[in-house]
């Protein structure tokens, strides 16, 4: 007598094979060459040995670099004088400082986007300390909500609940 679970693994396999996704052509073995002596080319084939490594990474004077998209002599220059201008080019000398911070008052001021306030700050700090948003200590590099998943359970269907009435009544008044 043929066991039940032998008779179900065929008809599953038999499914599987007769699916489409079986049907499609592969390539031919001229194509697969032909792919392989363009990575060879490249060298982004797998080098040997246990480094992980293409044979360009390995040894990248051996292959030619890929070509990267210039700009016009016009253009750099343009952006030259215009960095000149706002003082964001660098300034002579060893301290690889812009001309801006070396002379501040020869270059117009940057401006700055209004920040949040300090109140702002620790209102969004004790938000995120409450909801368990925060990093925990140490190497783990997961919120605490996630690490200590059952202390922030109940807050987090609160979040939830209010987002989904906050939801319909926002559906309500629409209608």
């Amino acid at each position: 007598m043929i066991p039940v679970r032998a008779i179900c693994t065929l008809g599953l396999m038999s499914a599987a094979l007769a699916s489409p996704a079986w049907a499609e052509v592969g390539k031919t073995r001229e194509q697969v060459r032909a792919e392989f002596q363009a990575a060879l080319l490249s060298g982004d084939v797998m080098a040997n040995g246990e480094s992980g490594l293409t044979l360009r990474e390995l040894r990248p004077q051996s292959y030619p670099s890929p070509s990267v998209a210039t700009k016009s002599r016009s253009a750099v220059l343009a952006e030259l004088k215009q960095a000149q201008l706002a003082g964001d080019a660098l300034a002579a000398g060893e301290l690889a400082e812009r001309l801006n911070e070396v002379n501040p008052t020869a270059y117009p001021a940057k401006v700055v986007a209004q920040g949040k306030s300090r109140a702002e700050v620790k209102a969004e700090l004790r938000e995120a300390l409450r909801n368990g948003d925060v990093l925990a200590s140490g190497e783990v590099a997961l919120p605490l909500n996630q690490l200590h998943p059952s202390p922030y359970a109940h807050r987090a269907v609160m979040r939830a609940d209010a987002s989904m009435a906050s939801v319909s009544s926002a559906m309500a008044t629409a209608h």
